[in-house]
């Protein structure tokens, strides 16, 4: 018996039906474009195709790649809290003007937003009456001191003066502390401007000309973030928690981003196990120059077995089909030769999967097509 199949026209048309993402009856195809099957003897599991029809497939190499430890879990992308500031007003205030829009790039120390503040005002004028106080007993004492370098005051009194004048310098420093907190050296009187503390992007912004602010305001009125670093949050089960360690390396997927990969590394491990959830923590860090991973985007991350010698083949789900207990592929082993061939699936995930036998680097494997073609094989070999 030979399976090795030459695929006529009823294959091609089968093939491009599928393609067009119609469903072809089997009754629907006349008898007289049958697809003429011939078969070799020993080639039971190959299949032939044309040019052609080998067009319809997509075929891709395999490489070997690090394991990963588990399936994928769920994870979500976050703020990087090291490069991200939620900014607050200090003072009570009214905004007078806002700066900035959600998406601006800012740089450290620009104003984003400015308010009109009677605090403000109220700290300032403070800090001019003590100034001005210290100033006058200044003066105070270096009389004081001349009279008494002429015997003409008694001792007590420069004493006095002396006091009275650390008093004032007291109140001076105080003051100018007060206005230095509210990080407003140089503002005009009662006019305070929100200064963004870092480099990064407007995420969020809760602030419009005539809003009125306050320093027990519970939600920030902006939030700047460095977005080239941000954070996967996962929660663990425990028994996948205790094999993971600092610095291991993560492969990470999202939705937004079908068929790509992002890599990350482990950065922090929670301490104690969630009494609700019974999973553990874990936070990774990743880069994201072009900003395609966006804060509260859902993604699934798989760690990555720290076992340099445990390598398996990804392929992606499509390039999968089962039959019984077992799963199989298909080799491109020769110009439009396909062979069937059976793998072990080591780790199974939403998009790809990990096989470890059946494989070698470098072979040709159908990712796109594989049931298509076996289903065209199964017909052939009844």
């Amino acid at each position: 018996m030979s399976n090795r199949f030459r695929i006529g026209a009823g294959a091609l048309a089968l093939f491009a039906a599928a393609a067009a993402g119609y469903w072809l009856k089997p009754s629907a195809a006349p008898a007289a474009v049958a697809p003429a099957v011939h078969k070799a003897r020993g080639d039971e599991d190959n299949v032939s195709l044309s040019d052609t029809q080998r067009a319809f497939l997509k075929i891709a190499p395999v490489t070997a790649q690090p394991v990963p430890l588990a399936d994928p879990v769920a994870a979500r992308i976050a703020y990087d809290e090291t490069r991200t500031s939620r900014i607050s007003s200090p003072v009570l205030g009214r905004v007078v003007a806002a700066r900035v829009e959600v998406g601006d790039t800012v740089q450290a120390g620009q104003v984003l937003a400015e308010l009109d503040s009677p605090d403000l005002a109220g700290a300032q004028a403070d800090m001019r009456k003590a100034l001005a106080d210290e100033e006058r007993k200044r003066l105070a004492l270096e009389r004081a001191r001349q009279l008494y370098g002429a015997d003409v005051l008694a001792r007590r009194d420069l004493e006095n003066a002396d006091a009275d004048f650390r008093q004032a310098d007291a109140e001076t420093r105080r003051a100018r502390q007060h206005v230095h907190n509210l990080n407003a050296e140089g503002a005009g009187d009662g006019r305070y401007a929100l200064r963004a503390p870092l480099a990064g992007i407007v995420a969020d912004k809760q602030v419009n000309p005539g809003q009125e602010v306050r320093p027990d305001q519970p939600a920030p009125l902006l939030v700047v973030s460095d977005l080239r670093h941000v954070w996967a949050i996962a929660d663990v089960p425990e028994k996948l928690a205790v094999a993971l360690r600092r610095g291991q390396d993560v492969l990470l997927e999202t939705d937004a981003w079908p068929g790509q990969q992002f890599k990350a590394r482990i950065d922090r491990i929670a301490v104690a196990v969630d009494p609700a959830t019974r999973r553990v923590q874990v936070r990774c860090a990743l880069d994201n120059p072009d900003g395609r991973l966006k804060p509260d985007m859902f993604a699934r991350v798989a760690f990555v077995s720290g076992d340099a010698g445990a390598k398996a083949y990804q392929l992606p789900n499509t390039a999968l089909f089962t039959e019984g207990a077992y799963s199989y592929v298909f080799i491109e082993t020769g110009p439009g030769i396909f062979q069937k061939r059976r793998v072990n699936v080591k780790v199974g995930g939403a998009e790809r999967s990990y096989v470890t036998d059946g494989l070698a680097g470098g072979e040709q494997v159908v990712v796109e097509g594989a049931l298509l073609l076996n289903a065209e094989a199964a017909s052939h070999a009844r």
